[in-house]
């Protein structure tokens, strides 16, 4: 059975900094690419980043680029997301998710299984 269980998430003031955690079980975690997606309040799910399966290449949003960092552990089976200066629009429930193969895309539907998120609040 694989699963993906996301944590980190909390309530910071803009400008701060988190770091969330996705572990992943049930599948060979390395031969496949993962992503973050955020769903805003009222808003449809969209792509944040992407890491390709070795982590050599990577992908993001433009409204994150520069801000946040995603990362890989193969070994933990674990893939981060360091979100820094964080801002009130990044507020939303942040979902990991494994790619099709050991690729990415921004593509919502490329993506098999799925966390059931974590809640990050940024309050101005």
């Amino acid at each position: 059975q694989v699963q993906l269980v996301e944590s980190g998430g909390g309530s910071v003031q803009a400008g701060g900094s988190l770091r969330l955690s996705c572990a992943a079980s049930g599948r060979t975690f390395s031969r496949y690419g993962m992503g973050w997606f955020r769903r805003a309040p009222e808003k449809e799910r969209e792509f944040v980043t992407a890491i390709s399966w070795n982590g050599g290449s990577t992908l993001y949003a433009d409204s994150v680029k520069g801000r946040f960092t995603i990362s890989r552990d193969n070994v933990k089976n674990t893939v981060y997301l360091q979100m820094n200066s964080l801002k009130p629009e990044d507020t939303a429930i942040y979902y990991c998710a494994f790619y099709s193969d050991g690729g990415y895309s921004r593509y919502l539907g490329a993506y098999k299984y799925w966390g059931q998120g974590t809640q990050v609040t940024v309050s101005s």
